[in-house]
């Protein structure tokens, strides 16, 4: 049977408190700040508008020039992506009607349609580490014995999807370019999914069509572009990190619990400050799977309270970076291994 043995986990993955009783100590955190979700929103969206005019400003100096500046744009846009994922789980408001119009219009901007993102991000909390459920919401993933049964095309296939230059370069160009253009998969479900969806192009129309009417279609395109396929890319990189790391969970239906995955299953990406700012502290990620109504500027603060967070399934940014190498879950060795070692074993 495949399931966690957390006894045979290092002990930098593990924590003395059982998994479950995580979620009383978490509780008192969940209150959001009205006053400070508005703050976090202002430093992200006035430095991001900022940057965009710097960007095509600098056209007529140098095109290398505004690249440049599309570095720390890209990484507002990724902040701004982070306030729309609190407000699906309704962390940043008290009310879900603030939470969802405000994740609607930032929708606009990240090229998500929100109800539609909602819903596959809630089906991924909800079955995170599951070998049973896989494939909504999350990166494929295949066991040993799946790819070792596949046919030569189908490896093929396999492999072209996790190299890295897919992964992280053409899949999340795609992804926010083409596929959240439609309700792919939940398409005749509901029919909100399609106004979302609609809405959602509607809007990003509209806004492009007026920034086009104001700069031009050639200035629109060498600013935006680079910013959105960066911050997709980054993106994509950090939804990966925060799950596919050697000493994961999964587990299949009879032994999956949910705690123990979202605790052990999720990793604490302990990035330097800068970047752990403008990620919107994401990288405390089993914090944030344990206890997904908690916004994420209390995040730290629960790592202080609880240090014996600080140490559970830690990554560092040097240590993430040898991650992409694993693409396989190994049933007998509970942990994620390359293709080299399936194909050793």
């Amino acid at each position: 049977m495949i399931g966690s043995n957390l006894a045979e986990q290092p002990a930098s993955t593990a924590t003395t408190t059982p998994a479950r009783d995580w979620i009383k100590l978490l509780a008192p955190y969940r209150e959001p700040d009205r006053a400070r979700s508005i703050l976090e929103i202002i430093v992200t969206v006035v430095p991001l508008v900022t940057l965009w005019l710097l960007a095509w400003a600098a056209l007529s100096v140098s095109i290398w020039l505004t690249l440049a500046i599309s570095i720390p744009a890209a990484g507002f846009l990724v902040r701004l992506f982070m306030i729309q994922h609190d407000c699906g789980h309704g962390a940043f408001f008290r009310r879900r009607t603030t939470n969802d119009w405000t994740g609607r219009i930032i929708g606009v901007f990240t090229l998500t349609p929100y109800d539609v993102w909602r819903r596959s991000h809630a089906t991924h909390h909800a079955t995170t580490g599951n070998l049973d459920h896989r494939g909504i919401g999350d990166i494929k993933t295949l066991t040993v014995t799946e790819y070792q049964e596949l046919s030569f095309r189908q490896c093929l296939a396999y492999r072209l999807y996790r190299h890295p230059f897919v992964l992280f370069g053409l899949g999340p160009a795609y992804l926010f370019l083409l596929q959240h253009r439609l309700p792919l998969g939940i398409w005749h479900t509901d029919w909100r999914y399609w106004l979302s969806t609609m809405g959602t192009n509607a809007g990003i129309a509209a806004l492009a069509g007026v920034m086009i009417w104001l700069v031009g279609v050639g200035p629109f395109l060498i600013v935006h572009l680079p910013i959105v396929l960066l911050a997709s890319s980054i993106g994509v990189w950090l939804f990966y990190i925060q799950h596919q790391f050697p000493e994961t969970v999964w587990a299949d239906d009879p032994s999956w619990e949910f705690h123990e995955a979202a605790l052990h299953g999720s990793s604490y990406y302990d990035l330097p400050f800068p970047l752990r700012w403008f990620t919107a502290n994401i990288g405390v990620h089993h914090v944030h799977h344990l206890y997904s109504r908690i916004p994420f500027y209390r995040l730290p603060q629960v790592l202080r309270d609880h240090p014996e967070l600080a140490n559970a399934s830690r990554l560092t940014l040097l240590e993430s970076l040898a991650c992409a190498r694993f693409r396989l879950w190994d049933e007998s060795r509970q942990k994620l291994v390359t293709f080299e070692d399936a194909r050793a074993g």
